[in-house]
This record gives structure tokens, sequence and C-alpha cells, in this order.
């Protein structure tokens, strides 16, 4: 079945080639696009173009597809073009004359771009939960390990003192700028499309402040033609939002990589959380955070992905646009894969407290010997020089202390302070 049926046939390769993989992306929408029905249903209902009888009659049908939905019963098959033609097909079985006004004043294009909303709504929705759920592991995992120091490094060079606190929560903080990006994404998502129908809107007198009242709506997109031009536009920044997190989860999973590995020695794992080798008994790999760098090094592409699919099409609606399904769907479970997986990991992380007994990190603390010489009234260039001198001449004598206080320092965390930024951000 197909909603734009007129009666000819289509050849199949045309159908198999337009089709794709709808029908299976679709069966992840599907409870979505029966809800927006009910919404539409309903305002039907209170402009008069369907009786309280009728009505009443579709809100039942609805609810058992519904229901059948939410027990994996619901399938698509390859006589139906996609979930709208399905659920239409189930209605007009089921009640008759009463299933073919369903579609009365929409048009597939709302319908899809209705339901992907209140998908991406949700999922957003779930992912701010689990980045607040690992934000909170880190800051736990700063606090808990905050007095143990270890190098930092720039240029992959040991460059001067950090420590565990000060690094857990640097990737804490960094989550915070990713869910601004996926604030952005939901304010877009949270404009109600439906009443575009096929992007030039209705002569019916629809209320589309009802539908997006009972959608759960902040607001309308107004514009019909501009709510057909979201699609896509919500899907990219979305994209953009996940790839943020990825970028922040991909950097942590590398680090921890490096520090995992004997020649860093900082941090461990138990076993069970590791993978070993076919042919060497030593090996205890990190494959996990390997894949977690992998699968976000993929996710950060998307919005780049997607900007070529969008790239120089005019207004108005495109069957490119169906493609943006096959690449946010599955990132989307992804990104929520990559958050799981790191939460129930991170809080075994091991922590090695005897790093800097190595004296290969002694000039770790070059700098704060420095700084010693100044607050004794040494010219800070004299300073550095001198300081220079004895490391080269392999006079320097470490201090293996860092007196740091300003704000967001190793002895000056404002681990509450960051909590309260996460909190504002709601």
């Amino acid at each position: 079945m197909k909603l734009w049926d007129k009666g000819m046939k289509t050849n199949e390769k045309i159908d198999r080639f337009t089709v794709g993989n709808d029908r299976e992306l679709d069966l992840v929408l599907a409870g979505y696009d029966v809800k927006a029905s009910m919404a539409h249903a309903n305002m039907l209902c209170s402009i008069g173009l369907l009786s309280k009888e009728e009505n009443n009659a579709l809100m039942v049908a609805l609810e058992e597809i519904l229901d059948s939905i939410h027990k994996g019963k619901f399938t698509i098959e390859d006589s139906f073009e996609d979930m709208h033609s399905k659920i239409e097909f189930l209605l007009i079985q089921k009640l008759g004359d009463t299933g073919k006004k369903i579609h009365t004043a929409r048009s597939r294009n709302d319908q899809v771009l209705v339901a992907m909303q209140l998908f991406i709504k949700e999922e957003l929705g779930s992912i701010k939960t689990q980045v607040n759920e690992l934000f909170e592991i880190l800051l736990q995992l700063a606090e808990t390990n905050k007095q143990v120091l270890f190098p930092g490094y720039t240029h992959l060079q040991v460059a001067m003192p950090s420590s565990f606190g000060l690094w857990f929560s640097a990737y804490a903080e960094s989550l915070i700028d990713d869910l601004i990006f996926i604030e952005a994404a939901l304010r877009i998502a949270d404009q109600n499309p439906l009443g575009s129908a096929a992007g030039y809107g209705s002569s019916f007198p629809i209320d589309r402040e009802m539908t997006s009242s009972e959608l759960g709506f902040s607001t309308l997109k107004y514009n019909v033609v501009a709510a057909q031009m979201g699609r896509g536009k919500v899907e990219k920044a979305t994209a953009v939002g996940m790839a943020s997190i990825a970028s922040t989860l991909s950097k942590l999973s590398m680090d921890i990589c490096l520090y995992m590995s004997q020649n860093f020695n900082f941090i461990s794992f138990p076993d069970d959380l590791t993978t070993g080798s076919s042919i060497m008994p030593h090996k205890k790999n990190p494959d996990v955070f390997e894949l977690v760098r992998g699968k976000c090094n993929v996710i950060q592409a998307l919005p780049n992905e997607l900007t070529l699919l969008l790239t120089n099409l005019p207004s108005g609606y495109h069957r490119d646009l169906q493609l943006t399904k096959n690449s946010l769907l599955p990132a989307l479970q992804e990104l929520k894969a990559c958050l799981d997986i790191l939460t129930f990991s991170l809080p075994k992380v091991v922590v090695r407290k005897d790093i800097l007994e190595d004296p290969k990190y002694n000039l770790m603390f070059t700098v704060d010997a420095l700084n010693e010489l100044v607050l004794q009234g040494i010219p800070f260039r004299d300073a550095y020089k001198q300081i220079a001198l004895l490391v080269e001449e392999g006079k320097f004598t470490s201090p293996k202390d860092a007196k740091h206080t300003h704000q967001g320092s190793i002895g000056n965390l404002c681990l509450d302070e960051i909590r309260d930024k996460m909190k504002r951000l709601g």
C-alpha cells in the first residue's frame, strides 16, 4: 500500500530503491507517528471534520496500534511503503471509511517531520540524562582522587603537575559545554511542524496550537514552508550536539588508553573489563575504550555527512531528505551505547598513587621552582634562565610539591561551582 497510490503499478526495482531500509527505520518512529495521529484526529474533531463517534473509534484503534508497537508486535511488510501506509491500512481495515479520514489536512511530509521531532526530543532527553550520570561519576572520581598528582603533558612531553582531580573534573566540565549544543538542538526540535502538510499548509481551518499543546511542543513552526525547511536542519542540529559529546568521549577514551599502557601505567581496570590476545598471554587490552574512541570519531563526521546531503537543496520537499534517517538513527544508538559503557566502566578505575616516585617526572616541577624564585623578588626572565641552567647541568632539585590555589587549579578544583554550572543548565 502506498499513500500516493493512483492505481498504476510502479516498477518493483524502483520500489526497492526508493524505499530502501525505510521500513526498518520506521519501526523506531512508528509510535511517534501514532501519537501525532491521535493529536491530529482530536484536532479534526474539534473543527468538525470528524464526529465524536469517529474520533472515539480512531482513538481506540490508534491505542491498539500503539500497544502493539510497545510490545514489539507491529511490523511493516514489504507490501507497505512505510509506517504511515501501514498504520492507515490498519485503521481502514478496522474502521472502514472512518480510517480513510485520518489523512485529512496533512501529508506524509509533516507526518514524518512531527514523528522525527518527537523522537529526537525524547532521544536528546535520554542523552541528557546519561551525560548527567557520567558527569556525576567524573566529579566523584575527581573528589576521591584530588590529592593524587601525575604529570600533565604538552606535545606529549612531560610539562607541569596535574592531578586526577583536575583530569576527571576537566572532562566533567567539558560535558557542560556539550549539553549546551544539545539544548540548542532541543529548542530547534521543540517546534511543532504538524499542519504544514506538503509544505504549503491547508485550506482546512486546522488548529495548530491545539496539536502543539497535545504533543508537548513549546511552540509552533509557524511558517509552513519554514516547517518543511526544518527537515534536515533539526537532524543536523542534533548531529552537532552529538558530535560535541562524541569529541569529549573520544578524547577521554584516548587518555585512558594511553594511561593504561605500560609506558604510562597511571591507571588500570579490573581484568573483566579488558580483553586478551590470541597469542600473547600477558595482554590486557583496553578494547572498550578503543571502540568508544572509534565509534565517537565516526559520530563526529555526522554533521558533515548531513551537510553534504542537504547542500544546494531548494525549499520544499525532496526525497534526498529520507536519507537523514539512515545517518541519524543508528548514530543516536551508538552514542547512547558509548555513554552507557563509560558510565559502567569508569567507577571501576584504579588510580596509581605513587606515580611521582619515578625520577623522570622530576622536571615537571620546574615552573613551580621558577615561581618560587619570582616570589623571592627575582625577575621572571632571570628566574627562568636560572632554572633552565640547573636543568641543563643536571643540578635541578625537584620540590615535588605544587602550591596551586587559584580557581580551577590543582589545589582549588571548584567542584561545587562546576556542579552548580551544570544545574543552571537544567
